[in-house]
């Protein structure tokens, strides 16, 4: 099972020179965490993202696709970075996703998410079957 833990946005990770660089302890626990996965053998991925200003969103409405460029407003819609895991059950992804670090530093309010990814079983056969 594949679980994405997903760090919320806030208006410091939303400036392109951060200060969350700068903060050597929780990038410290950062790396630490990372390391840790990937001796457990579940670490898939994991990244930063750069601020909204240097990205962009593709909207549809019917066949029609517009591009909107950032920055964009509201930082609680936003993400800042990402780790993905291959566990072997929701429990497992739980006790991973509670030793990930405050993203933000020790003591600051911050925010991490925790979705499961679709899998191949979860799909009707007629999408997971090679078409001939």
């Amino acid at each position: 099972m594949r679980f994405m833990i997903l760090v919320r946005a806030t208006p410091e990770t939303e400036t392109e020179a951060s200060t969350l660089f700068g903060d050597t302890a929780m990038m410290a626990a950062m790396t630490e965490y990372h390391d840790a996965l990937a001796r457990a053998g579940v670490l898939l991925d994991a990244a930063g993202l750069k601020p909204s200003a240097v990205g962009w969103r593709i909207r549809y409405a019917g066949d029609r696709r517009t591009v909107i460029d950032g920055p964009f407003a509201e930082t609680k819609e936003l993400l800042a970075g990402y780790t993905l895991i291959q566990v072997r059950s929701r429990d497992e992804a739980m006790e991973w996703a509670r030793r990930f670090p405050n993203p933000m530093g020790a003591g600051a309010s911050a925010e991490i998410e925790v979705r499961p990814l679709y899998e191949a079983e979860d799909l009707p056969d007629a999408l997971t079957r090679p078409s001939m």
